[in-house]
């Protein structure tokens, strides 16, 4: 069985990192190449950042920055947002990214998909499914920065995209993000039982506690952490910061 793994989530809004709380008030933490430096010096073993903006502005991959990026990392960099074709993942590929993130290209049907895990293998890509709660009901798929509900189940859209080629699910709770008050244990859940491929939880995880539960309450093989690792802690300023390697083996080995 593979180590589980903790991922910094990063949030990219023109030039500069942001952190969001359920998608909205986005709030400056600093500059994507020298956030990128300390998590070297940290030996983080992955990062992952999101373009918040370029969807909804219909803007295209900020191509430059990335390579700049990839270049000053020293680990594997996977990057999402206003992804809508296979020439600017190979694009990204070909810059250095290791994976990519597709999120509201993934309601206009499977193509994108499909064709994408058949030119660049599945382990490249990496479907990213935005859950929310109404007020009464199941949990229900959001897309486009949360501002449109899609049709059907999460745990049918998970399925379908494993069918579709997907590598991994990037799960994210619009509802606890950036919160702090832990994640959505029933829906990680229910999506990891459902699939087979690896699923990274996301939201609301505000400390080692709630990485365990991720990983061993709910099944997931890897853990997105934003406010954790960019906030001294909850309503205090910014401090990058990451878990030692003691501290990851406790909670991969035994829990916390």
């Amino acid at each position: 069985m593979l180590e589980p793994r903790l991922i910094p989530c990063l949030l990219l809004q023109g030039s500069t990192l942001v952190k969001t709380r359920r998608f909205s008030s986005p709030g400056y933490v600093g500059d994507p190449i020298n956030t990128a430096r300390i998590f070297n010096e940290l030996e983080v073993d992955e990062l992952l950042l999101l373009d918040i903006g370029a969807t909804r502005a219909g803007s295209d991959v900020q191509f430059r920055l990335l390579q700049s990026l990839c270049e000053e990392c020293f680990m594997p960099l996977a990057y999402g947002g206003g992804i809508s074709s296979c020439q600017q993942i190979q694009r990204l590929l070909s810059i250095g990214c290791e994976k990519v993130a597709i999120n509201s290209a993934l309601f206009q049907g499977g193509g994108l998909l499909q064709e994408a895990a058949r030119q660049f293998g599945n382990q490249a890509i990496i479907a990213s499914l935005d859950v929310k709660k109404p007020w009464f009901g199941s949990p229900g798929v959001v897309s486009h920065g949360a501002t449109r509900k899609q049709t059907g189940g999460v745990v049918d859209w998970a399925r379908r995209l494993e069918e579709w080629g997907a590598g991994e699910i990037l799960l994210t709770s619009v509802d606890r993000e950036g919160g702090w008050q832990g994640p959505d244990l029933d829906t990680i859940r229910s999506v990891t039982h459902a699939v087979s491929i690896p699923v990274i939880a996301h939201g609301g995880v505000g400390n080692l506690e709630h990485v365990a539960q991720c990983v061993h309450h709910a099944g997931a093989s890897a853990v997105g952490v934003g406010s954790m690792v960019v906030y001294q802690a909850k309503d205090m300023g910014v401090l990058v910061q990451f878990p030692d390697r003691e501290q990851l083996r406790r909670i991969w080995q035994r829990g916390y």
